[in-house]
């Protein structure tokens, strides 16, 4: 092979094209964001700092990665671009030196019940292509072994046209898939608890209905089914015949007339799977969510026994592994199978598929096994499941960027959270992060600071530069960047204890420990040791506990921190009973909303392929209510500008004089508590962060009567000045009476902790099994775990 002679001589000046090695925004107004202008370096890895909500979402994902997803977008025609979302300029001056943007955030992967790791992955399609070539016996191609394809058999006559004859012809047709037909595919048939939905004792008259909300005079509910002639209102429903029953239950939507009003009759099952089942569970008031907790039953399905596949499917095997038994194992125990696989006619594909599967277990997910729900993640171990397919990519010059990547990491696993970032920048990428944790924001090669506080006190750049020179730089990440908190030096005496015996959901193995009641008691371990497991699957879920978990908050861009909370409801009332007029009024989404943009505050203008433009309504100015109901006043302020108060000026507003509303100030003192003074009640909460929602959920929640309070890493999205301000809730929550079970993997809340469980010692089935129990002084000074050595070099001893 001949290669052409190069020849070294220096250029006298570097080439045009090595010049463009920045990142320009200026003037970026995204959100929060007071004109921010920065530069940041290409090929380098730069971290975005500062408090929750100070902007850093907003500068990172919606102004830098979302305009370079439009751009990208604006490369296809017209016709092509019809068919994918379209997405709006940012609210930035100049935005120059844009490289193709990936972004890897923290959504939660798809909640479909048939989404699983590995649909998610590309490594189910590639186990489907390889049991279709080697699986004995051969059952048919690849979409034979999928759980997403049902097996259909259709024959019939078609009309064949040849020139001016037409000849009619039998046909069949035939596609074998592996899909269970009793699950449908999903692993879990669903039964509905009839017993919480009625008394049997009971008469419809009698009032037998113990649904929420369900009144005996509401000819909505109750009254279409006492009137509509299917059942007998006076008989007790134990004494129903079977058509009665039927008709009851299960019967099609038919037209009844109720007192006058034409309504739809239908059976109960139907009314309730659409009336509850189908609506968000975590968007539902407190009190429905239980009832739908306790009606709705999910059991393994019985004939596939949760594999989800069919019998055809199940059958054929390789080296005595089905696919089921494959999708079944541990990552890393695949992939080692897939490696003991020697067989040269499917080569390529094996090496495709062994590379896919050592990628999980170098990115520490090897505990997942591929049949894992992809709704069941937690956020952090969704993010690096999308981490997965960059890994081994063969792109340079991407810009890539991630969402606080260490969430959900024990600190073992934060280094090699850092050395994947590394790689990637060494690479020739542009990598930048979003991040709270000292541990990641100290391999940066580039800092910026957003701050100084969060919401409208934020949206500045505080500082830019290294991370020494951030060390030193007086703001509010520098001067907590090396803060830490210390071991309690006593420890509360626990009130009682909660017994769990023979825990074994998931990787569990037999577990028996007693929880501390009356203390801050922390679950620690490695990721996928159990922690979870432990919690929220062995703690019975009785009236006395309240758990916050991971799961997000859904909303419509109407929804905001006042509508969510409960909060607009006595201030509707307040208003309503200050000027004699009825409350529904004063809701942006009822009877007070503006008649031109139907309470939105602005108008949304679809320009087909080209990107929506959203205008403030002229009529409302924005305001989302009438000229009329503005009109009305409480405390000298109209609706509109109630809304537009952070929580604390509205904690001080209906404190005291003639606003005061004790309901409404009980439910501002929670949300004040939680850290989220700075929110504005009527902000949209499409705009909140990862972290703000977190804790909007966990104010919400501590309006539940509960003496057992669970929660799911608690310091997600918290800056370091924040977590201070949360360990003090958490103490506030414990000294009134209240017991606290906190799953963590942030040091400052093990050093803070009274109690401390640890499992371990590693991830799935080398995991699950208790490594310590005792107080955090204990466990630094027998330094006997994983935990215990980080502790320990976290406290300094």
């Amino acid at each position: 092979m001949s290669t052409a002679k190069r020849t070294h001589a220096q250029s006298p000046s570097p080439h045009a094209a090595d010049t463009h090695d920045l990142i320009r925004v200026h003037g970026a107004r995204e959100n929060n964001l007071k004109d921010v202008s920065v530069e940041i370096p290409k090929r380098r890895l730069t971290v975005f700092t500062g408090v929750s909500g100070s902007g850093k979402s907003s500068l990172v994902f919606d102004t830098i990665a979302a305009e370079s997803q439009r751009l990208i977008n604006e490369t296809y025609s017209a016709f092509v671009q019809g068919f994918m979302p379209t997405l709006a300029r940012p609210e930035v001056d100049v935005l120059d030196g844009l490289t193709t943007a990936i972004s890897v955030d923290q959504q939660r992967m798809g909640g479909d019940p048939r989404s699983t790791v590995g649909t998610a992955t590309d490594a189910n399609a590639m186990l489907r292509v390889l049991f279709s070539r080697l699986g004995e016996p051969h059952i048919g191609p690849p979409s034979a072994y999928s759980f997403n394809t049902a097996s259909v058999r259709a024959s019939g006559a078609i009309t064949v046209e040849r020139g001016d004859r037409t000849k009619a012809q039998k046909a069949t047709y035939e596609r074998t898939g592996g899909m269970c037909n009793r699950c449908e595919g999903r692993g879990k048939v669903s039964d509905i608890d009839l017993t919480q939905l009625y008394d049997d004792s009971k008469s419809l008259a009698e009032g037998a209905f113990t649904i929420p909300g369900w009144k005996s005079d509401s000819q909505w509910t109750v009254q279409v089914y006492a009137q509509s002639g299917f059942v007998d209102p006076d008989k007790p429903i134990r004494e129903y015949t079977k058509r009665e029953m039927q008709a009851f239950l299960y019967g099609e939507p038919t037209k009844v007339k109720v007192n006058g009003v034409n309504l739809t009759y239908e059976g109960l099952i139907p009314k309730i799977q659409k009336s509850f089942l189908s609506k968000d569970k975590e968007a539902m008031q407190p009190h429905i969510r239980a009832f739908v907790e306790r009606a709705v039953t999910f059991t393994t399905c019985p004939e596939c026994d949760g594999t989800r596949l069919s019998e055809g499917a199940r059958s054929s095997k390789i080296n005595k592994i089905s696919i089921a038994d494959a999708c079944a194992m541990e990552i890393r125990d695949l992939a080692a199978w897939v490696r003991d696989l020697d067989e040269p006619s499917v080569a390529p594909l094996l090496t495709a598929l062994q590379h896919t599967l050592d990628s999980f277990t170098e990115i520490g997910l090897g505990y997942l096994s591929l049949d894992r729900p992809a709704g069941t993640l937690s956020g952090g171990e969704a993010q690096r499941v999308k981490m997965i397919r960059h890994l081994g990519s063969s792109l340079t010059d991407v810009t890539y960027v991630f969402d606080e990547p260490t969430i959900g990491l024990h600190p073992h696993d934060i280094q090699r959270m850092n050395d994947l970032l590394l790689r990637l920048r060494d690479k020739g990428n542009t990598v930048l992060v979003v991040e709270h944790k000292p541990e990641t924001i100290t391999i940066a090669d580039h800092v910026v600071d957003l701050g100084p506080g969060a919401g409208t006190a934020g949206g500045t750049v505080c500082f830019e530069g290294t991370v020494e020179g951030l060390r030193t730089s007086g703001t509010v990440t520098g001067r907590h960047f090396d803060d830490r908190a210390t071991l309690k030096e006593t420890a509360r005496e626990p009130t009682g204890r909660l017994p769990i015996r023979g825990a074994s959901t998931h990787n569990l193995r037999g577990v028996d420990v007693d929880i501390p009641l009356g203390v801050l008691c922390v679950v620690t371990g490695v990721a996928g040791s159990g922690k979870s497991s432990l919690v929220h699957g062995s703690i019975p879920a009785d009236e006395g506990v309240v758990s916050v978990d991971q799961s997000p908050i859904r909303g419509s861009r109407r929804s905001n921190p006042a509508t969510y909370t409960g909060l607009l409801e006595p201030i509707r009332k307040a208003f309503a009973k200050a000027n004699g007029v009825k409350p529904a009024l004063f809701s942006a989404n009822s009877e007070g909303a503006c008649p031109t943009c139907n309470g939105a505050g602005v108008i949304y203008t679809d320009l087909a392929m080209m990107a929506g433009v959203a205008t403030p309504c002229e009529d409302c100015q924005g305001k989302r209510f009438q000229a009329s109901v503005l009109e009305y006043h409480l405390g000298g302020r109209d609706i509109s500008e109630v809304l537009e108060m952070s929580v604390a000026e509205a904690e001080e507003f209906f404190g005291a004089g003639e606003a005061h509303t004790p309901a409404a100030q009980r439910i501002l003192a929670r949300l004040a508590d939680v850290g989220l003074g700075y929110l504005s009640l009527g902000q949209p909460l499409t705009t909140l962060s990862g972290g703000e929602r977190q804790r909007l959920k966990l104010a919400t929640h501590m309006a539940e009567k509960g003496g057992v309070y669970v929660l799911d890493e608690p310091t997600a999205g918290l800056h370091l000045a924040d977590v201070e301000q949360l360990l003090g809730l958490l103490d506030r929550l414990v000294d009134s009476g209240k017991s606290v079970i906190v799953v963590e993997h942030h040091q400052a809340v093990m050093a803070h902790a009274d109690w401390i469980v640890d499992l371990g010692p590693g991830a799935g089935h080398e995991g699950g099994t208790i490594v310590f129990e005792g107080t955090p002084a204990d466990l630094v000074a027998t330094r006997s775990t994983l935990t215990g050595e980080h502790l320990a070099a976290y406290v300094g001893a």
